[in-house]
């Protein structure tokens, strides 16, 4: 079953180092949703939790610990993981809950509280963990894993550690506009130059960083949206959550190594594409008629590779998009309006709920200074470990 979905209320919790705990992030997230729904909290049907899950321990299992938090009032309650695309499952549980009839209302949490520094494994002898064996095998932490991407683009492609630079420049003068945003000064290109080497060719400004965030949707079925008067809501259109395809020829850690394909052809798409295309497949769109995307800048390389896997140019034509501005504020297809992870960091669960908040917000024409012109149709893009696709699409 398919079908439009409303966002009937869009929440945050600004992005940061506050030194509490997620419940605390994820209730006031809610919170804030819930308001800008014009909604109470009884009338809330389900709760879906983007877990996140760090050193072995689930988020407390994250459905019911924001149910609890907000107060016991008989809800059905789910609870979902999947890396970085945590978020978007938690949206689609959502949405088919409502397609199916289950629930009018829901109300989608994803918040964290972050380690310091990059995430690293939990303890113990995992040798079927592809996670854990890439850190004991390569010692790849994910900055490490972020440059090997950035080198494959400058070998493939051309691709300059300026071009890198010029993605943090661009994000950071939407971060700056982001009352969220966790960084919110403008960043010239000399200054992530002179910034500290990570994993060669990226800098400590090209890798975003690690943070305590919450975001939060109300969605509701478009019959409900109508009998509480809102006419015209901003409408989730498509959820892709797709897995890769056999055989896997290019390597994309955490896995180590690649399939043969000797037998079989590789795919003529890379995983990443291929989460873009099922959702415009399913929206009925294409690249062409988006206002806008949010896309999952963990470095700025990997930004540019998103340029292409959601066809707004063709393969290793990013760098050559981006200097056009065509992607900046007020360009043809701005591309993380809201300032990206750049401005963020890493707030694992609540990251793709934030993306699809951003386009909550464009749609509706109450972005502020970031505010699209006449947006209408926007995506969000991500991915998780292990193979978790991630794309929204949102529209009015």
């Amino acid at each position: 079953m398919t079908g439009d979905v409303a966002v009937l209320g869009a929440g945050m919790h600004p992005w940061g180092k506050w030194g509490r705990s997620f419940v605390t992030y994820g209730r006031i997230a809610a919170h804030a949703a819930l308001a800008d729904a014009g909604i109470s909290w009884p009338e809330v049907r389900s709760v879906v939790g983007a877990q996140t899950v760090r050193g072995g321990y689930p988020g407390y299992v994250a459905g019911a610990t924001f149910a609890r938090a907000l107060g016991w009032q008989g809800a059905r309650v789910a609870s979902v993981y999947a890396a970085c695309a945590s978020g978007a499952q938690a949206v689609d549980t959502a949405r088919a809950q409502i397609l199916a009839g289950l629930a009018d209302v829901v109300l989608v949490v994803g918040a964290d509280a972050a380690p310091k520094g990059f995430f690293a494994p939990a303890g113990g002898e995992r040798p079927d963990d592809p996670d854990w064996l890439r850190f004991r095998v390569l010692g790849a932490t994910n900055p490490a894993y972020f440059g090997l991407y950035a080198r494959r683009r400058m070998a493939l492609y051309g691709d300059t550690p300026e071009d890198f630079a010029q993605v943090k420049v661009k994000n950071a003068a939407a971060g700056a506009l982001n009352e969220y945003a966790r960084y919110r000064k403008p960043v010239t290109a000399g200054e992530v130059a002179a910034s500290a080497m990570v994993a060669d060719p990226l800098r400590l400004l090209d890798i975003c960083a690690t943070s305590d965030g919450a975001a939060a949707l109300v969605l509701s079925s478009m019959e409900f949206a109508r009998r509480r008067g809102v006419r015209d809501p901003v409408r989730i259109r498509a959820v892709s959550t797709v897995t890769p395809t056999f055989p896997r020829t290019v390597l994309d850690l955490p896995d180590i190594g690649t399939d043969s394909a000797v037998a079989v052809d590789p795919s003529p798409e890379s995983f990443r594409a291929s989460i873009a295309r099922a959702a415009y497949e399913e929206a009925g769109i294409g690249p062409e008629d988006l206002s806008l995307a949010e896309v999952y800048d963990l470095s700025t390389a990997l930004e540019l590779e998103w340029y292409e896997d959601i066809g707004l140019c063709g393969p290793g034509e990013g760098a050559k998009l981006l200097r056009t501005g065509a992607t900046a504020l007020g360009g043809r297809i701005p591309v993380n309006a809201s300032g990206g992870l750049a401005s963020f960091g890493e707030a694992v669960p609540a990251q793709a709920v934030a993306q699809v908040c951003e386009l909550t917000r464009q749609l509706r024409g109450r972005a502020g200074e970031r505010q699209i012109p006449g947006a209408r149709v926007g995506i969000t893009a991500n991915q998780g470990l292990f193979g978790h696709g991630s794309a929204v699409v949102a529209v009015r």
